[in-house]
């Protein structure tokens, strides 16, 4: 597993100075959000998934992310572990971030993981380097890349509901996504709308599989099926077979390979929608993002994105490293 030990000393060095006193606030009102068992980004987990981020090492300016992270707990400091998983080699980097109450920090991936596309796990730990119930983070990213394509995405959020088996002599841990230890994660997933590449749109997805060995590596996608609808109810089918831990495809005649072809079946002025899946079950996330060049002097063309859908939940599990982290 690669490290990000220089930067990750930089940030502990720069936490070490802040003030771990809070003032003290009143409750705040209403009722908590729901710990539901699946993984959601309007709410605060324990663990957060980064569907993409990305950079240029010759042009950040180009292509680049800024991400960003928050610990919502007005009284809680946290330790959290971030993994950062390449998408092509399906290796992970990581490193160390303290946070003390409502600490809120971003940074840019340029500055940490140059030149690479991935996804990003973030894991709330104890001082020991063991898994915690701190449902308390949130988080979300501003990612562009130099085809235009640009969004504000929501960090993914898995709430803890018991704690992993893990101690100070643990090497390795567990993170069950069973809706009894985590949130389960979702193993079909929809966009629930493409407009046609006719019209001058883009339409670009990226599919993740958040599971494996983060002390060697990410598990790869592997064979996907798929259902793009039309706007009259009717099926096609197609298949990708993706063997690497993250894949980023555009929408057209080639990619999916459908009979008859993307812009027959989605012709100009019209819009379809698609079901993505395994026949083996595996966990995925994503997102998707649809850029037009028209959409800065059109008013009837927008640009933008958003995480997709989760239709269907399946059981998995990630193993990651034990560490000690010491934060003062």
């Amino acid at each position: 597993m690669r490290t990000l030990f220089p930067f990750s000393s930089q940030l502990l060095t720069f936490v070490a100075f802040i003030i771990l006193t809070t003032t003290g606030l009143a409750g705040d009102p209403g009722e908590p959000f729901p710990l539901d068992g699946a993984v959601n980004g309007q709410k605060a987990g324990s663990i957060l998934f980064y569907n993409i981020y990305t950079s240029s090492a010759s042009s950040p300016a180009a292509e680049n992310t800024l991400i960003n992270i928050t610990n919502t707990s007005s009284s809680s400091s946290v330790i959290v572990h971030l993994f950062f998983v390449d998408g092509a080699t399906c290796s992970p980097a990581d490193f160390v971030l303290c946070m003390s109450p409502n600490l809120t920090f971003g940074f840019r991936a340029s500055e940490l993981d140059p030149g690479t596309s991935g996804y990003i796990m973030a894991v709330a730990l104890n001082e020991n380097g063991c898994p915690i119930i701190h449902n308390a983070l949130i988080g979300d990213e501003y990612v562009r890349f130099v085809s235009g394509h640009a969004a504000n995405l929501q960090a993914e959020a898995v709430a803890a509901h018991r704690t992993p088996s893990c101690n100070d002599t643990s090497v390795m841990t567990n993170l069950n996504f069973n809706g009894i230890d985590y949130d389960r994660l979702p193993s079909v997933l929809a966009i629930d709308n493409i407009p046609s590449g006719a019209d001058g749109y883009e339409t670009m997805v990226i599919l993740n599989r958040p599971s494996g060995d983060f002390a060697l590596g990410a598990d790869s996608i592997g064979s996907l099926s798929g259902l793009l609808y039309d706007d009259e109810e009717r099926a096609f089918s197609f298949s990708l077979n993706a063997n690497l831990c993250q894949f980023k495809f555009i929408f057209n005649n080639t990619t999916p390979r459908v009979v008859p072809r993307f812009m027959t079946v989605i012709p100009k002025g019209r819009s379809g929608w698609v079901r993505l899946f395994s026949y083996r079950n595996i966990p995925l996330l994503g997102a998707v993002i649809t850029f037009n060049p028209a959409s800065s002097s059109s008013p009837s063309v927008f640009s933008g994105g958003h995480n997709l859908h989760k239709l269907k939940l399946t059981t998995s599990s990630i193993s990651i490293p034990v560490f000690s982290s010491q934060c003062r």
